[in-house]
């Protein structure tokens, strides 16, 4: 974790998802209002204050977060001074986080299931909502159990990048995404047992729907 300070009344924070594996939360956890993620938030401010000096007892606190392909997240805090808050609350929105999923590879992306009845619900939610478009362009997808846990993998996405998008952010509320691709992937198909080997959602979807 890095924290830079922009001016007196702003600050950025950089984690990657080493700092959150510290902390034993996962990207899932973190991107929701979590106790977990509550609590990392509180810590961060806490050695702001003893780095860079960086009070925020007191403020009003305008928060940005974004996260990029590399699995590296950027927070930008902005605090604003009690008196100007108090002359202006009228005018003042109430904080808020504009979130940006982690955009997949489209050449390869891995995610990450705990179960399989998840990989199932991710399947069966996907089906049912305006995302079911997505499914026929998911083809080269299979899924493999390795340390029991479910991985899909998808290689050579037939996605735009705004869908690239929409679909990165669904499924990160049923799975993580994994990086070092690569590396994982020749774990996988050394170590790993392929559970569905190609065309997993509509594989999962033919047989395993309602699991």
């Amino acid at each position: 974790m890095r924290i830079e300070k922009l001016n007196e009344n702003k600050i950025r924070i950089f984690l990657n998802l080493e700092d959150l594996k510290e902390k034993n939360i996962d990207l899932h956890t973190f991107m929701s209002s979590s106790l977990e993620s509550q609590d990392l938030f509180l810590d961060m401010l806490s050695i702001a204050e003893t780095e860079v000096g960086f009070k925020t007892h007191n403020y009003k606190l305008i928060i940005e977060a974004l996260a990029s392909s590399d699995g590296n997240f950027i927070l930008t805090i902005t605090r604003i001074k009690p008196e100007l808050s108090l002359q202006t609350s009228s005018n003042l929105k109430k904080p808020q986080v504009k979130r940006k999923s982690i955009t997949p590879n489209k050449l390869l992306s891995i995610y990450v299931f705990n179960t399989f009845d998840e990989f199932c619900e991710f399947c069966n939610y996907v089906n049912t909502s305006s995302l079911s478009k997505y499914i026929s362009k998911l083809k080269s997808s299979s899924l493999v159990l390795f340390k029991n846990k479910y991985y899909l993998v998808l290689n050579n996405l037939k996605l735009s990048v705004t869908d690239l998008k929409t679909f990165s952010y669904t499924i990160s509320e049923f799975a993580s995404r994994v990086r070092n691709e690569e590396l994982l992937e020749k774990k996988l198909k050394e170590y790993g047992k392929v559970i569905i080997a190609k065309n997993a959602i509509t594989t999962c979807l033919k047989y395993f729907s309602g699991t």
